[in-house]
This record gives structure tokens, sequence and C-alpha cells, in this order.
């Protein structure tokens, strides 16, 4: 176990200190969620030299289960967020089928491969 108290030697539980945020959660009650993150001091003061990060996140229903998604959402305003989430969100939905696609033909790759004993 080591002198770490028992964690793996390769995870790191220090807090950033300099990367603080305080986070408000937003949600339409229907399928927008929208995260935003303003960045704060040490004493938990608003941080006025960097930026207020937004994040987007839905589920897209399918026959196995709720799958979710997340994007950033590059607004400085919250009013902005909301108008670029249903973009995002088609984005992010493209994106998950385009990875259901691939992984669908990577299976049918790998069941082609498959020799069965007695079928030569």
């Amino acid at each position: 176990m080591g002198d770490n108290g028992g964690a793996p030697n390769n995870l790191d539980f220090q807090v950033d200190k300099t990367n603080l945020y305080r986070e408000i959660s937003l949600t339409d009650l229907k399928i927008a969620n929208i995260r935003q993150l303003i960045p704060v001091t040490i004493d938990g003061k608003d941080d006025t030299t960097r930026e207020t990060i937004f994040i987007g996140n839905t589920q897209l229903g399918t026959p196995q289960g709720p799958i979710p998604m997340q994007a950033k959402l590059e607004a400085t305003t919250l009013e902005e967020a909301m108008d670029l989430f249903p973009k995002a969100m088609e984005l992010e939905t493209q994106k998950v089928i385009e990875n259901f696609k691939r992984m669908e033909a990577q299976q049918k790759k790998e069941k082609s491969n498959i020799i069965m004993p007695g079928m030569n």
C-alpha cells in the first residue's frame, strides 16, 4: 500500500486552487440542462480574469437506454448558451450515431473473421 494511504501511485487528489469554479445548474425541466461554471478565487469571490464556462447536457433515448450527452457551449452569456444548446446537441447526436455505426461495422468485421470448426 505504500506511504500514500492506500491510493494507487498514479492518482493525485490535490485540489487545483488556481482553477476553481462555482457551478449553477439550470434546466427547462424538459430536455435542456445547462451548467454555468463561474470562475472564483481561493476565497470564493468571482475571478474576473477568467471566462465563465457553459456546458450543455441532455440524454438521447435509445432502445438500449438513455445515452448522456454533453458539449461545451461557446457562449459568454446564459441566453447565448441557451441559443447554442440545440445545435450543440445535434452535433453531439451525430457523433454518437457515427460512433454506433463504427462499433457496429467493427463488430460485423470481427464476426466475419471468426473461423468455425468444420466450416472449411
